[in-house]
């Protein structure tokens, strides 16, 4: 099994950070830099940046700022929101971000993730999915910020996206994102059993750190990610990451031993 990333999300709203609950409801928690600094040390393996109204307000992503924190960021660093093309690709990635996440303009352009995987190498190339589950009983991933359904499930969806050239899949359950309650392990399955050869990171609802193994055990997810437990809870990354390796599961930089 190769070692699971534990990856604090921190959610942009204008020039600020914000904490949402199924995506609505935003809070102000502060600003990006000194989350960034904190984070730097904690021995967090990777950071994610998303600008979550971007894409409504029809905004290019912040490459001033995305260089800014990129300069303190000493870890794989993501960005997502806004970006609809190759070039805005191209400049995040000269700004310093490592990968950029993809929501919104795959569905619109489903040739851009091939064409950018092809371009940049698709480790660069996340495809985000938000997905929320319906009457029927079905999951439905959403775009825009969770506003607009579209036709597709997530697993039928992260499987096309596989097949576009996407390096990772970052799926992320709307009912449960802020909510503390635990990930969602149906809707984590789902893709999980229908992609086969990138990385799935689960979204969406972690509290506690038995959260994040139970998505990796029981959901199969190869990496965890978590805004509101790093923000408004005592807990860390890396204390997260020293109870999976008590819980046998390989992680970087843990002061336990694994196994």
């Amino acid at each position: 099994m190769l070692k699971v990333r534990v990856i604090p999300t921190m959610l942009l709203k204008d020039v600020g950070l914000v904490k949402g609950e199924s995506f609505n409801s935003w809070r102000r928690v502060g600003t990006a830099m000194p989350a960034v600094k904190v984070y730097n040390t904690r021995q967090v393996d990777e950071l994610m940046l998303m600008d979550i109204t971007a894409t409504e307000d029809q905004r290019e992503p912040d490459y001033e700022l995305v260089e800014e924190l990129a300069q303190e960021t000493f870890v794989p660093f993501t960005v997502g929101g806004g970006i609809t093309n190759i070039e805005q690709i191209r400049r995040l990635l000269k700004a310093g971000a490592d990968k950029v996440s993809i929501n919104s303009a795959a569905y619109e352009n489903p040739q851009l993730i091939r064409e950018a995987a092809e371009r940049f190498g698709r480790q660069c190339i996340v495809v985000s999915i938000d997905a929320r589950k319906e009457d029927d009983g079905r999951y439905r991933c959403y775009r825009r910020s969770g506003k607009q359904q579209t036709t597709y499930t997530p697993g039928e969806w992260a499987a096309q996206m596989e097949e576009m050239g996407a390096g990772e899949i970052l799926i992320t359950s709307i009912e449960r994102d802020g909510t503390l309650q635990g990930y969602d392990l149906e809707l984590i399955r789902e893709v999980t059993t229908t992609v086969h050869k990138i990385p799935v990171i689960a979204s969406g609802g972690a509290g506690e750190y038995e959260d994040f193994r139970l998505a990796l055990v029981e959901g199969c997810a190869t990496a965890v990610a978590a805004a509101s437990m790093f923000h408004f809870t005592q807990q860390t990354p890396m204390e997260a990451k020293n109870y999976l390796a008590k819980c046998g599961i390989p992680v970087r930089n843990s002061i336990v031993q694994w196994g």
